[in-house]
């Protein structure tokens, strides 16, 4: 007997498909939500330097499978390789309920109103597909507040004059402030900066029914133990849940969508978690598994009518994929900087995110998370050793004396860096694995290289005795911040998904992640994408017709 018809299944339960989820359930419609991955708690995987979801030289942390789904990466030469989740060419996001949201930083920022309109701003740029967006800034507006409030929002952008609009505050204070944060202020204040308080998705104090934050130095990359931090696996899924009309799959591995001799899409099919071949059938089917996997999903779903994929007519899926450029420096202090006050991360500026001299765009300037003994490592200087007394005389000496400051660059997306469907290699269950190729935009190094020089200013004026930069190379980016696969506009032969998400060619699929962002700003994505799947829901809801979308 075949599974029982549904009026939508979600793919992925991430920042995006766990408020689709909510949203449709809470409308009364019955959903499936579909996660490849597993319901982790922070006591599933130890705090362990070596095995986080920043840093897997152990494996991932939150998935995926090391030996189950690996993928190709194309260098510029044409040289391919398969690598493994725990490779940094693998571009990882979190696979497992909350997705990336368990383990992030959670860093919590609006897109500025010149974000959504680059092309009409800066012009064309030669060798990208910079575009502006089908929506803008006020469209998102209400949908930013609706995240910040329901999944919740800490900090204080007061001192941030180049912040958009916004209708109300956020609905808890920061945290107080570290060593780091008091040492870097003053400094900006001086440089006629404005420095203020990070927006984060975490308690500060008692919300939704959860603690504050501790404090504790393993956070970015790690689950909380007190479920400070907000993501979609303590918020909104949950509620979803609460609602008896969702039900939640995991080890639930996504084979392809399913359409019917007309082409209109009928379901999914799946391998569960005992890896039997599964058809779900649902009135409408929303994608949220990342900008990779939501590209791949599209591209193995090939039939008759659709022998590319599905919403590939034009070539588009998986084109555009973007990530950040980020950039930054180091600074060796005379003395202790570091006081064991978690996450790390406080103060930030938004002064270069645009009006930069002969520069199209720019990005945040923030100061890091805890850098953890091993990661620390990827920090020093080019002239500290790797090994040996030299390498253990600069770790001991400069661990608890540097301060690093970093800032994601906004991307020119570049057609021709993109996902595609391997013809060759297939994972565990048979399906062909992602296939990698492209590089960053030249100018996008050179805002990166411009972040790095204004955040080492930044660090000299602070007092740091000794600097160095953190400079971006050419190669492919992607990773935790992956955009632009699926992207959204208003032409079917310029976008694949139109302003609320609808793939063009089919009126009961969607996406919804950051595979729709035309441009993917100079900020972490996070709440922007929370935003965007809010916007889409309130948009599918309207256009539902008591079995279908209209």
């Amino acid at each position: 007997m075949g599974l029982r018809k549904v009026n939508a299944v979600v793919v992925g339960a991430g920042a995006g498909g766990g408020i689709v989820a909510k949203e449709l359930a809470q409308a009364g419609l019955s959903v499936v939500l579909l996660e490849r991955g597993k319901w982790y708690t922070a006591f599933d995987c130890r705090k362990d330097d070596l095995r986080n979801q920043r840093n897997s030289t152990l494996g991932n942390a939150f998935g995926p499978d090391d030996e189950r789904d690996p993928r190709v990466v194309v260098d510029p030469s044409g040289w391919e390789r398969i690598v493994r989740g725990s490779d940094g060419e693998y571009q990882n996001n979190a696979a497992c309920v909350g997705g990336g949201t368990l383990s992030y930083g959670a860093m919590a920022w609006r897109y500025m109103e010149r974000d959504f309109r680059m092309r009409s701003a800066y012009g064309a740029v030669a060798g990208s597909t910079l575009e502006d967006w089908p929506i803008s800034y006020g469209d998102l507006e209400p949908f930013y507040e609706k995240a910040e409030w329901e999944i919740g929002v800490s900090g204080d952008e007061s001192g941030n004059p180049f912040k958009s609009p916004r209708r109300k505050p956020l609905p808890m204070p920061p945290l107080a402030p570290t060593r780091e944060h008091l040492i870097l202020k003053p400094a900006a204040l001086r440089l006629g900066l404005h420095p203020f308080d990070i927006p984060m998705l975490r308690n500060s104090v008692p919300y939704g029914g959860r603690q504050p934050c501790m404090r504790c130095r393993w956070c970015v990359g790690f689950a909380c133990e007190v479920d400070a931090k907000c993501g979609t696996h303590n918020t909104v899924i949950p509620k979803a849940l609460a609602t008896r009309n969702c039900e939640l799959r995991t080890g639930a591995m996504t084979k392809g969508i399913l359409t019917d001799e007309r082409g209109r899409v009928t379901g999914v099919a799946y391998f569960d978690s005992d890896d039997r071949l599964q058809e779900q059938p649902a009135d409408l089917v929303v994608v949220s598994g990342g900008a990779i996997e939501s590209a791949r999903l599209l591209l193995n779903s090939r039939s008759r009518l659709h022998p590319n994929g599905l919403g590939n007519r034009y070539d588009l899926v998986g084109r555009n994929l973007q990530g950040h450029t980020y950039a930054g420096a180091n600074g060796l202090f005379g003395e202790v900087v570091y006081d064991d006050i978690g996450p790390g991360a406080s103060i930030a500026i938004c002064d270069y995110n645009h009006g930069n001299p002969d520069l199209v765009g720019g990005g945040l300037l923030a100061n890091e998370f805890i850098r953890l003994p091993y990661q620390f490592v990827g920090h020093a200087p080019n002239n500290v050793p790797r090994w040996g007394k030299a390498h253990k005389d600069f770790m001991r000496h400069a661990y608890r004396r540097s301060i690093a400051i970093r800032g994601p660059a906004q991307e020119m997306p570049v057609f021709d860096s993109r996902v595609q469907a391997d013809p060759v290699v297939k994972d565990y269950w048979g399906i062909p694995v992602a296939r990698l190729s492209g590089g960053r935009h030249p100018h996008s190094i050179e805002v990166g290289n411009f972040l790095a020089a204004k955040a080492e200013a930044w660090l000299q004026e602070a007092g740091a005795t000794y600097t160095w930069k953190s400079l971006p190379g050419p190669g492919l980016s992607a990773g935790q911040h992956q955009a632009g696969t699926c992207r959204m506009g208003k032409d079917p032969q310029t976008s694949v998904v139109d302003p609320y998400c609808r793939v063009h060619e089919h009126d009961n699929l969607f996406v919804v992640d950051a595979s729709v962002h035309v441009t993917n700003g100079g900020f972490n994505p996070v709440l922007t994408i929370m935003a965007i799947a809010y916007h889409a829901s309130a948009g599918l809801l309207r256009g539902w017709k008591g079995g279908g979308a209209q």
